[in-house]
């Protein structure tokens, strides 16, 4: 069959038609890309945002443990100061004043027995009593709890003390006044920080259990 003037127009215009289809296809994909690249590109953003943000807070983590670290180290010098030049000269005139004839103290005992240790800051001693004294910045109800178990297992681990009196004693920079009671009511002496010296919180009426 021959070939028309016709049939060459409508082949030539479906061709352009089809062309056109192709066009729009590829602007379509191209779109695709765009919007992926630009979504990579959002990812990438955010990715990088939250590196700084990681970095930053690194950077302010490691100036709080600095900052911290220091003030560990203040308080320890605060602590050792205060045991050093407040609680240790007091402690043997202080009980003197409360009729406990002491007259000489140990610092910073260790004892260890099998698999048991003991750790005192303060033991103040005669031939009749033996006063252990816990030495804290601040005092709380769980620092009276540990030292109540000190106490109970002190003539067990040091056996030299058997035949003496043990009493108890807590100290602290700052002792807060539920905890003063919370320390009074079994038995144990309460030395509290009083401008530059030190005093017992315990009155009169105060009647020391002898462990």
């Amino acid at each position: 069959m021959a070939t028309t003037a016709d049939d060459v127009w409508r082949l030539l215009a479906e061709l352009a038609e089809g062309q056109k289809e192709t066009r729009r296809l590829f602007d379509e994909v191209a779109q695709q890309f765009q919007k992926t690249d630009q979504r990579f590109q959002e990812t990438d953003r955010q990715f990088q945002e939250s590196e700084r943000q990681l970095q930053e807070t690194r950077r302010i983590i490691q100036q709080q443990n600095q900052q911290l670290n220091e003030q560990l180290g203040k308080l320890g010098n605060r602590l050792g100061e205060f045991v050093e030049w407040q609680v240790r000269p007091a402690v043997v005139r202080l009980f003197q004043e409360r009729g406990i004839a002491v007259h000489e103290f140990h610092p910073e005992i260790s004892v260890q027995r099998g698999n048991e240790g003991l750790e005192i800051d303060l033991l103040v001693v005669n031939t009749t009593d033996a006063i252990l004294v816990e030495v804290k910045s601040k005092l709380t109800e769980a620092d009276v709890k540990d030292h109540l178990v000190r106490l109970n297992k002190f003539k067990r681990l040091m056996p030299r003390y058997a035949d003496v009196n043990a009493l108890g004693a807590v100290a602290g920079m700052v002792v807060p006044e539920a905890v003063a009671r919370y320390a009074y009511r079994p038995g144990l002496f309460v030395l509290a920080q009083s401008g530059d010296s030190v005093v017992i919180l315990n009155d009169d009426a105060f009647t020391p259990k002898r462990w």
